[in-house]
């Protein structure tokens, strides 16, 4: 390629679908769930309303999940401490069989599924709660779990799984089955829409072609969730549709082992489907119901991954406590220098704030009371950014023993501290389940639902004038009931919210009285926007996600400060939750004032237009000097269906 030659499209697969923009939007607000019949905290902040009764006083566990719950992890814990080797996973890049085989018989794989099927029947609570422990121990071992049992074939088949489905996959799932979630392909990420795996109808069977990428669990997998198009026939209705096929199945070939930067111990590969039959007694739900199926398993299933986080800010936490104590400079500790004793309130206090989100969401969760899509989705978002910052201020506050690896540190006579394993482990978690981009759009999009639910045919350009008429009459309804409740509100009441403001605590209220007053201006901003850009609302990311990351710092604040109340009133570090929840809703304010100011000062004009210079070739001037390292190859593999030619590195642990 020439210095001055544009960048092209990469050239798909002859079978890869055509889809337009437009087509690709259909097919993802066709697997959204429409209704929202139960109350959401988060949808109502972003509508301007702040519900803190949805959420205060903070919803308990029973007594029953308690108990069951803290057996289980005491359980965890001695199998944490005396059978895993972290140190191990990371040099070698494999968990041992050894130890994937003791958590089988600990039950760490039926973590979630009821016991009548074998399962241990924790809640969400107490499955996050395993998933940080293990997961500090081994981030590999917490995907595994993770994957296996928030996206595998349990969660599914419990929310969408006929009876039969159940009885004959369960107890396996519970005890020695690992499953895994195929739906990304080669050139297919965040867009099903071009999904290529077919399932073609075949008598009582449907035939599989097609290959997956990036399936977490799939070379060791005993079961797999496949996500692949059925054509559109006479009986059949189409679309794509969600399977549980044995990875053992004949045309079945796991060609290759994905090596990463981090979770060196992943068992993550590609997958070849050459004329897999799949009998239809194995279809999950409908024909065209796949895309659903899978968003509305991740609605809780998300919360696996901020889970862990939670686990990497304390572990972070523990290690800058104990590093900046006894490291000197200057006479005296470095946790005394103002510059770093910073980072470490930032992770004290955003480690604090994250375990109250996903503790508030999950309990919200196991009580099925509230719509938490929307409060999922914002803790895998914040939680996955957040952490990474917090692990990024580890290796920071270490110096170069940050950056150096824990075995070499312990070659020369030091603490295996793995700081910097931590900052790529952690690194996956802004990509995993949705990227951060992805987030702030699926966010968004339920974020305005109500605006579009109401006037979104006057936006639509393919709508008829009746239909605009009547979606104005109905606007007008709305926004003359709904804008007059923006302009004030018990945000401006001095003394709201006083249940937040004990004698001898800090003054957590005022921090409520900001979310109030900030979820009204927000709700504002947003529907500015809308009037403004109308129809291309939708090509607005920037502004979109500063939405939205607005939204994810109130909502953490309101956490952050219902779970110091909750600590205070029953007695457990009421006082120093008090201080940390104060210390975090401080630090998110700045945050929260720079987004809204970045709302409508930022560069996103100019930056498109720099961007449309650098793919014209224009800038290409700017990249002379350097020598490019990466090897020959195309850009995105061929996928074109076919059998394999490649070693089967499938590898099940029995």
């Amino acid at each position: 390629m020439s210095a001055t030659q544009p960048v092209q499209p990469a050239q798909p697969s002859g079978t890869q679908p055509k889809v337009t923009e437009r087509e690709a939007r259909q097919v993802a607000e066709a697997a959204r769930e429409q209704d929202w019949r139960k109350p959401s905290f988060a949808k109502e902040l972003f509508l301007g309303r702040f519900r803190l009764d949805l959420i205060h006083p903070h919803p308990l566990p029973a007594d029953e999940d308690v108990r069951r719950g803290e057996a289980f992890l005491a359980r965890l814990r001695e199998f944490c401490e005396t059978s895993i080797d972290g140190a191990r996973i990371e040099r070698e890049a494999k968990i041992p069989d050894e130890t994937v085989r003791g958590l089988k018989e600990l039950g760490a794989l039926g973590m979630k599924i009821d016991p009548k099927y074998g399962g241990l029947g924790l809640t969400q609570v107490y499955y996050n709660k395993a998933l940080a422990l293990v997961g500090s121990v081994s981030p590999a071992i917490g995907a595994l779990l993770s994957a296996h049992q928030s996206i595998g074939v349990p969660q599914p088949l419990k929310m969408f799984g006929t009876q039969e489905q159940k009885d004959a996959y369960l107890p396996r799932c519970a005890t020695t089955a690992i499953s895994a979630f195929l739906l990304t392909e080669p050139d297919v990420g965040s867009d099903p829409a071009r999904l290529a795996t077919t399932a073609v109808p075949d008598g009582d069977d449907y035939v599989l072609d097609g290959v997956k990428l990036w399936t977490t669990n799939g070379v060791v997998a005993d079961l797999l969730v496949v996500m692949a198009r059925v054509p559109k026939s006479e009986n059949h209705r189409g679309g794509i549709t969600a399977f549980v096929v044995e990875a053992d199945s004949p045309g079945i070939t796991v060609e290759h082992r994905n090596a990463f930067m981090g979770l060196r111990g992943l068992e993550n590969g590609v997958t070849r489907f050459h004329r897999v039959r799949v009998p239809a007694g194995q279809r999950i739900g409908a024909e065209g119901a796949g895309l659903k199926i899978a968003l509305t398993t991740l609605n809780t299933g998300r919360l696996s991954l901020p889970a862990m986080c939670v686990g990497a800010g304390k572990w972070c936490l523990k290690i800058a406590r104990e590093w900046s104590g006894v490291r000197e400079q200057w006479g005296r500790p470095v946790a005394q220098h103002e510059a770093v004793g910073a980072k470490i309130s930032f992770i004290a206090a955003t480690t604090f704030a994250l375990e109250a989100v996903v503790d508030l969401a999950s309990q919200m969760a196991d009580e099925d009371r509230n719509d938490i899509r929307i409060e999922a989705a914002l803790a895998k978002l914040y939680g996955s950014e957040m952490a990474c910052l917090m692990a990024d201020e580890l290796v920071q506050i270490r110096g170069g023993r940050g950056f150096e690896t824990a075995d070499s540190l312990a070659a020369r006579g030091e603490r295996a501290v793995p700081a910097e394993q931590m900052l790529r482990d952690l690194r996956i978690n802004r990509i995993f389940e949705g990227s951060t981009e992805i987030m702030h759009l699926l966010i968004a999009r339920e974020a305005v639902d109500a605006h579009l639910s109401v006037a979104g045919d006057l936006i639509d350009p393919d709508k008829a004038l009746g239909d605009k008429a009547k979606a104005t009459a109905r606007a007008a309804g709305f926004y003359a009931r709904w804008l007059p409740k923006l302009a004030t509100g018990p945000g401006q009441v001095p003394g709201t919210y006083r249940a937040f403001h004990p004698g001898g605590h800090p003054d957590l209220s005022t921090h409520l009285r900001y979310v109030e007053r900030s979820a009204r201006k927000l709700a504002r901003s947003t529907f500015y926007a809308m009037s403004r850009w109308q129809g291309r609302m939708e090509t607005k990311q920037g502004f979109l996600g500063r939405i939205v990351d607005i939204g994810a710092e109130l909502f953490a604040m309101s956490a952050a400060c219902v779970r110091a109340e909750h600590l205070r009133a029953t007695g457990a570090h009421g006082r120093e939750a008090y201080q940390l929840a104060d210390a975090f809703c401080e630090q998110s304010r700045l945050r929260v004032e720079e987004l809204f100011g970045r709302l409508w000062s930022n560069t996103d004009d100019l930056d498109r237009k720099v961007v449309a210079g650098v793919l014209s070739g224009t800038y290409a001037w700017l990249e002379e000097g350097v020598l490019d390292p990466s090897g020959e190859g195309p850009w995105i593999a061929d996928a074109t269906p076919g059998p394999s030619t490649q070693k089967n590195v499938h590898r099940p642990i029995r």
